[in-house]
């Protein structure tokens, strides 16, 4: 467990992030290769009302794209996908909830990766209760 005398950074988070897709099977990685993940501070205010939330305090990660479960090999290409983690919002809820912070970045990538592959917020909440 990693102890911080200091917020942890935005590269800190970069760093975690990074750890976390590594132990991921590599067949799982291979299906999100090409999407980009990226570290931001915090959403702003028109990114959270985008996604019908009223601050962007709420919002520790956001999966930007198209889910494998609605691609077909007929489109043209796009933009690549993007999973932004949020420094802010998920330090605050590191700090509220007392969490591992490497297991709380862990699970908001692992949330935004489930997007990329098509599952709903109800989907992933139902997987995370069994």
């Amino acid at each position: 467990m990693t102890r911080f005398h200091h917020p942890p950074t935005l590269e800190d988070i970069v760093e975690m992030a990074e750890q976390a897709f590594s132990a991921i099977p590599q067949d799982l990685r291979e299906l999100v290769r090409g999407a980009a993940i990226v570290v931001e501070e915090v959403a702003d205010d028109e990114t959270a009302a985008e996604v019908g939330l009223e601050s962007p305090w709420a919002l520790t990660g956001l999966y930007r794209g198209r889910p494998l479960t609605q691609r077909s090999v007929l489109d043209a290409p796009m933009e690549p996908d993007t999973i932004t983690l949020y420094r802010e919002p998920i330090l605050l809820e590191w700090v509220e909830t007392g969490e591992d912070l490497f297991r709380l970045v862990r699970n908001v990538l692992i949330h935004e990766i489930a997007h990329h592959f098509g599952f709903s917020d109800d989907d992933i909440d139902r997987l995370e209760n069994e």
